[in-house]
């Protein structure tokens, strides 16, 4: 009756546990890992318990006339074997394969620490330690069993009921990866049974809300994380790629290192996750992706169980050129650091949590009894490749002998090949097992133990009445709670031996404190660990990171750190593209715009140069812009120079010629006045040209701009004055030339008729009607020469007065024209009005058709000289420079536009000299003779009165015409 009191009270607590496991939210998650509960039921009355299942674990257990027994976890193996899923029989949890010298190396670590502090006097000298271990074979499934057996404190384990009856527990220790014992933890906490982890770095064991009574002796992975994201900023790398194991440790360490270094805008090549089971296809994956990514440097958290799988894959691949940034889990792991992986792991970096040396450890470990315990029998069976089972060694045999058709003896004097005595030497191996050079996390479980102990210590030492419970009482070290004992934990402070470091824990975390190892090759072609930094996380933030640069040797054995870059680095100049659906890191390097410059590296816009700035060649820098005009100095402006001096010398010479020869008839028969006001215009226009060289003042801006509409006004003008008198003489001899035409037909009829009458004495003179050099002058010259001045300088007149009004209102002024180039400031003289400019030489224009049309209309009256036909010519010369002019000067910039203007002033200016002066210079230099008054009399011309007489004939010619008229009637009425 009292067994089954004891069973209902356990299945009434169990039915508890699960309620609250559920709020937890890992009921589901544990009931596939429980192998024994209770199903209540009533039955008679009474109430009874099944058991369902049976764990089936493996470890050591020590509990015999023990004070304390310390629990521990340690993932001796790799997996659990694989079941063949047959659920026609009783269940049988599985059992694990793979074996790890490295995590059964930390397994003796806790059995040598706890002889350690057993044979002390000065830690617990009252007490002895046992302990109960476990292989979670790094498994969840196999770490709640372990978990759930170690509380029960029997081998059949009853959830939330303990029923042994042997010494109190003190803590866990472990349960290795950070998965394990978040599955382990979240139980412990339950019961507030402390729990103090060795490797279990992952940052959500913070939670201590979730996990109240979590400690550990290894440093956060926020530490961790931290320190390789200012690794990675530390040497420039800007393109990662990221490899995690699917478990809390590697996503919660991977999430946190992605956060910083994507903030300081580093990108993610590719983000891959290491699968917890075999999956050949996930791997091979995996392994495609790091072949085609660009990325020179891998990120990996992970250990070195999830990571070999990968290793061994990239090995067939023969990747090269990679730098891995490896996390404390598997730095200076054996399991990864095998034969050949110099080619793919060589430079690799990586961050080892604290080593020290812990005397006396690598005589435990090569003193083993094989016998004594079946992990360390399989262990042996293991290192030296044979087995201690004769039976089993026998069988082998015979199998071998039948594959080679050969007998073994049975008469039992021989021994079985591959049969182990149990008395090899370890020693003799170099092997992972017994390697102590590296002890990390060896360490770290050694610390762990340690901690337990110190705890202990206080909690049996302390004082009654001092102690820290309710009403000052102290803890009984035989029969204690656990969470007396997480009290203590969580205060306890001491100094490991040998080392003298000092633990105490913050939150149950101790200092961040990482060695940088670098993996470099050695003589003999091995990997080895060298230490060319450390991480201090209770450091300030820039002094956490120190480096030894010229002590790392990276991949390929050189020397520079490698580059990896999505895109290489914009040089000044240029500005950062983004590629769409590309991360940022991924650009192209876009050349600023003219006018826009970047003077930093990686500058994500161009910078616009303002005012009188522009970019240089490079686009790195602003500069002056170039100011440009067309100065006197430069070649340009000297040929024009000399040209417009030229133009203007050679019209005070042709002024000098007609002033010479004033008195001769040529001259005499054009108003002297009027030509040298023209020649007096062209010498003006000739010379304004040159004011518009150099730089633009005010005064050189309204001195061209008036000079030349003043000019070609005064030039424009008195042309029209000579084409007016021209055009009204072409009218008037046309008008004569009819009434000539008309006295002629009459002569002619009345002498015919007085022929046809029969007078012989009357005589017929014949009469030309085409002499018309006898009309008379006061009917030819209408306007004077008064007249032609008058026009001239009225027009002249209305002109200055337009460009007076045009000055005072809005005159033309120098301004910078930065829109024409935009390398250069253009200096030139801004006109002012649009409509005042138009205006005026719009009049200039007019003019200039006007006397166009006058001379076209006065072209036939020729002869000897022809003033109209000159003036004609001249004028179709200036429309043609001026027509041409227009697209020449739309299509230049800067000072050829200016250069344009000039050749057109100077072009027209010519035309007009040469058409109108050049005729009369001829006669007067070259041909004097004909500068008589007989040479400008009419020439006889053809009866068919194809042509008339000139205009400077008409003058000395007209009493002619009326002795012509007068001789022409007396022989009319002769006969």
């Amino acid at each position: 009756m009292r067994h089954l009191s004891h069973v209902s009270v356990c299945c009434r607590e169990s039915s508890s546990i699960f309620k609250r496991l559920q709020s937890m939210e890992i009921r589901g998650f544990l009931l596939g890992f429980f192998g024994l509960f209770c199903i209540c039921r009533s039955l008679s009355a009474e109430s009874t318990c099944k058991l369902k299942a049976k764990f089936n674990l493996n470890g050591y257990k020590d509990v015999e006339k023990k004070k304390v027994v310390i629990g521990g976890m340690f993932p001796v193996h790799k997996r659990i074997a694989s079941s063949d899923g047959n659920t026609s029989r009783v269940p049988v949890s599985s059992g694990c394969e793979g074996f790890n010298f490295r995590t059964f190396r930390w397994t003796q670590t806790m059995l040598f620490a706890i002889d350690e502090i057993n044979e002390r006097k000065d830690l617990l000298p009252n007490t002895d330690l046992g302990y109960v271990i476990y292989d979670s074979c790094f498994t969840i499934s196999k770490a709640v069993e372990g978990t759930l057996t170690y509380l029960t404190g029997q081998d059949e384990a009853v959830p939330n009921y303990r029923c042994g009856n042997g010494p109190p527990l003190a803590a866990l220790v472990g349960a290795g990866g950070s998965d394990l014992s978040i599955a382990t933890a979240r139980i412990m906490g339950l019961y507030h049974f402390p729990q103090v982890s060795y490797a279990s770095t992952c940052s959500a064991l913070n939670n201590k809300f979730q996990f109240p009574t979590f400690l550990r002796t290894i440093s956060n992975d926020q530490h961790q994380s931290t320190a390789m994201a200012q690794m990675v900023l530390h040497f420039g790398w800007t393109w990662v790629g990221i490899i995690a194991a699917d478990d809390d440790y590697g996503k919660y360490g991977i999430k946190e290192f992605k956060e910083q270094v994507e903030e300081a805008g580093v990108c993610i090549s590719f983000s891959e996750t290491l699968p917890k089971v075999s999956s050949p296809e996930a791997i091979q994956s995996i392994a495609e992706t790091v072949v085609r990514s660009t990325a020179k440097i891998i990120v990996v958290f992970s250990s070195d169980v999830d990571l070999s799988p990968l290793i061994s894959e990239l090995l067939r691949h023969n990747v090269t050129n990679r730098t891995w940034v490896a996390s404390e889990a598997w730095v200076t792991s054996a399991l990864i650091n095998q034969p050949g992986v110099s080619s793919l792991l060589g430079g690799t970096l990586g961050f080892g949590v604290k080593r020290a040396d812990i005397p006396g450890l690598q005589r435990h470990l090569l003193d083993l009894d094989p016998y004594t315990d079946s992990l360390t029998e399989e262990f042996w069976e293991m290192l030296f490749n044979c087995t201690l089972n004769f039976e089993k060694a026998l069988r082998i045999a015979n199998q071998r002998a039948k594959e080679g058709n050969s007998t073994v003896s049975r008469t039992g004097t021989e021994v079985p090949d591959g049969l182990c005595n149990g008395k090899e030497s370890v020693v003799q191996l170099n092997n992972t097992y017994s390697d102590v050079s590296q002890l990390r996390i060896t360490y770290s479980v050694y610390k762990a133990v340690y901690a337990v102990a110190h705890a202990l210590h206080n909690l049996e030492h302390c004082e009654p009445g001092k102690g820290p419970f309710a009403g000052n009482s102290c803890a009984d070290i035989t029969n204690f709670e656990p969470w007396q004992l997480m009290y203590y934990l969580k205060n306890v402070r001491f100094k490991v031996p040998n080392t003298e470091e000092e633990i105490y824990f913050v939150d149950g975390d101790i200092e961040g404190f990482y060695d940088i190892i670098n993996w470099q090759v050695n003589r003999d072609g091995e990997i080895s660990y060298v230490n060319v930094g450390l991480f201090n996380g209770s450091a300030a933030p820039e002094d956490r990171l120190h480096i030894m640069n010229g002590s790392i040797v990276w991949n390929n054995e050189v020397s520079e750190p490698p580059r990896s870059v999505c895109s290489e680095n914009c040089q000044p100049g240029t500005r950062k593209g983004i590629r769409q659906g590309e991360p940022v890191c991924c650009f192209d390097c876009i050349p600023c715009a003219d006018g826009e410059i970047s003077n930093t590296t990686n500058a994500r816009e161009c910078i616009l140069c303002s005012g009188d700035y522009w970019s240089n060649d490079a686009h790195d820098a602003c500069v002056l812009k170039i100011i440009e005009f067309l100065a006197f100095g430069e070649p340009l402006g000297i040929t024009l120079i000399v040209i417009s001096a030229f133009g203007a010398l050679v019209t005070i010479g042709v002024g000098v010629v007609i002033l010479v020869n004033i008195g001769t008839p040529l001259v005499k028969a054009n108003d002297a006045l009027l030509s040298f006001s023209l020649l007096f215009a062209l010498v003006v226009t000739f010379l304004c040209s040159i004011v518009f060289l150099g730089e633009p003042q005010h005064w050189s801006c309204m001195t061209s701009q008036v000079g030349l509409a003043l000019g070609f006004a005064l030039c424009l003008s008195s042309i029209m004055g000579k084409a007016s008198v021209l055009m009204l003489r072409a009218q008037a001899l046309k008008a004569a030339r009819v009434k000539a035409k008309a006295a002629a037909k009459a002569a002619k009829a009345a002498a015919e008729a007085a022929v046809n009458s029969g007078s012989p004495d009357v005589i017929v003179t014949n009469i030309n009607t085409n002499d018309v050099s006898a009309v008379p002058v006061s009917e030819v010259d209408v306007l004077t020469f008064a007249h032609q001045r008058a026009i001239a300088a009225v027009a002249t007149l209305i002109q200055a007065i337009a460009c007076t009004v045009w000055l005072i209102i809005l005159p033309p002024h120098p301004v910078k024209n930065t829109s024409a180039q935009n390398i250069k400031i253009i200096l030139e003289c801004d006109e002012g009005s649009v409509v005042f400019i138009c205006c005026i030489f719009g009049y200039d224009i007019l003019l200039a058709l006007l006397a166009f049309i006058f001379a076209f209309m006065a072209r036939k009256l020729e002869d000897h000289f022809s003033e109209a036909k000159s003036v004609t010519f001249g004028m179709l010369v200036f429309f043609i420079v001026w027509i041409s002019f227009v697209p020449a000067y739309l299509s230049t910039r800067g000072k050829f536009m200016v250069a344009v203007q000039i050749f057109a002033i100077l072009a027209s200016s010519f035309g007009l000299l040469t058409c109108i002066f050049l005729p009369k210079c001829y006669i007067l230099l070259v041909k004097p003779e004909h500068n008589k008054e007989e040479m400008m009399r009419p020439r006889a011309k053809p009866r068919d009165g194809s042509s008339t007489g000139t205009s400077a004939s008409l003058a000395t010619t007209a009493t002619d015409v009326n002795a012509s008229f007068a001789s022409t009637t007396v022989d009319n009425q002769a006969s």
